[in-house]
């Protein structure tokens, strides 16, 4: 007799923390395996094989796969273009604004520069620039190896610096522009198990705040933006990180930290935001050095 089929959600599936740069949900069946694959830039997994047939779907980041005895044929599948396009389309829907997605690993100069003249192909000119780059992997400092530390480095710190480097040069031109740097509220009070998000985007704050004395005379403002716990998707990896460490719930970890935030609650999206369209117009153009943040009151330092 046949064997009744099973049905599955991958919502229903618990994602695996494999290690700090990986993680995965996974189906077994008896001749394939099914897997959803999230990692962060720097995961390296050694060669190996399956006895059944293997299905992967990337969903984060990018894999590339080396085959053949060899391993002289590389296969690259990257995640997020999809998304990338359909945020596009939703903010075009909603603003009527013109929006012009690109892909890009702002952590590569080259992509960088390939971003960069695609806006001003586009635009001609580029009056704001947003740097804002995915979080590095939690971790402790025992646990953290060199190649975690190359790949935060070069993701939170030197995206934003080549990002800066291929749009400053126009603002001087024009003696006018905005710069704005999403880094943390980790760069006011580091957070537990967050050392490589704590040390680079102070790194970031650092620069920034130089770079605001530079070029304040060429009537260009740069401003950090330290954002609290925010509903995004990077706080739901760090809750599922969280909950896989400590044997709990994601929703425990939103509750502990609604107990710290002196307004009880997460912030959204459109508080930041608010925040953002501010120090991009005109009239903060006496504002400029500074980081703000958007946190609830959950730092608790004076300055």
């Amino acid at each position: 007799m046949p064997t009744a089929a099973r049905h599955f959600r991958w919502d229903d599936m618990p994602k695996e923390n494999l290690n700090p740069l990986l993680d995965r949900r996974l189906i077994t069946g008896e001749r394939m395996m099914l897997a959803h694959v999230y990692l962060k830039k720097g995961c390296v997994v050694p060669r190996h094989s399956h006895e059944n047939e293997q299905l992967t779907y990337v969903l984060e980041g990018a894999l590339h796969f080396w085959l053949g005895e060899d391993e002289s044929e590389e296969v690259v599948v990257r995640a997020g273009e999809a998304k990338l396009r359909a945020a596009a389309e939703q903010v075009a829907s909603a603003t009527g604004a013109r929006v012009l997605p690109v892909v890009a690993d702002v952590s590569k100069p080259a992509d960088v520069a390939r971003l960069a003249d695609a806006a001003r192909a586009a635009f001609g000119r580029v009056d704001v620039l947003v740097t804002n780059s995915g979080g590095p992997a939690p971790g402790t400092f025992e646990a953290t190896g060199p190649e975690s530390w190359q790949a935060a480095f070069e993701v939170v710190l030197m995206s934003a610096v080549e990002m800066i480097r291929a749009f400053l040069p126009g603002m001087k031109e024009r003696r006018s522009g905005r710069v704005l740097n999403i880094t943390s509220i980790t760069v006011k009070q580091p957070v537990e198990n967050l050392l490589l998000s704590n040390s680079l985007r102070a790194a970031v704050t650092g620069m920034a705040r130089t770079l605001a004395n530079e070029v304040a005379p060429f009537g260009i403002t740069v401003n950090n933006l330290l954002p609290g716990y925010t509903r995004t998707e990077r706080l739901t990896e760090l809750a599922e990180v969280a909950a896989a460490r400590d044997g709990t719930a994601p929703a425990d970890f939103y509750a502990r930290l609604e107990r710290e935030i002196p307004a009880h609650r997460l912030g959204e999206p459109r508080e930041l935001a608010a925040l953002a369209a501010f120090l991009a117009s005109e009239r903060a153009g006496y504002v400029t050095g500074q980081s703000i943040a958007v946190d609830g009151g959950w730092i608790r330092s004076v300055y």
